[in-house]
């Protein structure tokens, strides 16, 4: 898998070592993660089309309640899907036109420790090898991405969201003709643009 920084790199799992057959400490049973909540939703247009994002502000609340002060800021505007790769992710929220990077707010925990996982059609947040350093970029796995969890060897990538609606536009940008420019690496060639993100009535299951 190819390496994605600086806002997002591409974890590895390493096997876990089990307990001795004598340790008087019984593994600890796994827990069971929650379901993803549909707490506030927006639509996102795009020049690739639109999507609709669920946002949950329950399981996740710091990194829910960063991308909705974000959004309903209108930070995102005009930012771009500056960073596509196939079969894997499509990364957005903080760079302009002519990859321009657009200052964001504080860095926020990690709360990739809740345990959703990173599977398709997920937003979690991108972030540099410091854990605690996410700030308004995301990215939406086009894949399952099991890879990018939390676990005992790595911190992990905090989902905080799904796309339901729309996948297939996020399917459509991870496959667009990319290259390197700027010092970034799978780079769009044709910028593709978040021309408005607005806030709607959560979709009825």
């Amino acid at each position: 898998m190819k390496k994605l920084l600086p806002l997002l790199t591409c974890l590895s799992i390493a096997a876990c070592g089990s307990d001795s057959a004598d340790s008087p400490t019984p593994p600890t049973p796994p827990v069971e993660a929650p379901e993803l909540k549909a707490d506030i939703c927006y639509l996102m247009a795009t020049t690739k089309g639109e999507m609709t994002l669920a946002i949950d502000l329950t399981n996740v609340p710091v990194t829910g309640q960063n991308f909705k002060t974000y959004a309903d800021s209108g930070f995102y505007q005009e930012t771009l899907f500056h960073r596509t790769i196939s079969n894997f992710m499509v990364q957005g929220g903080g760079l302009t036109t002519g990859l321009v990077s657009k200052p964001g707010n504080d860095p926020i925990i990690n709360e990739a420790s809740v345990g959703i996982s990173n599977s398709r059609g997920t937003i979690a947040m991108a972030r540099t090898n410091d854990p605690n350093s996410a700030t308004s970029q995301f990215f939406i796995n086009v894949l399952d991405n099991p890879q990018l969890d939390a676990s005992s060897s790595n911190d992990g990538y905090a989902v905080f969201g799904q796309v339901v609606a729309g996948m297939d536009i996020a399917d459509q940008i991870s496959i667009v003709a990319t290259h390197t420019t700027g010092g970034r690496s799978d780079v769009p060639v044709d910028e593709i643009v978040i021309n408005s993100l607005t806030e709607i009535s959560c979709p009825v299951n």
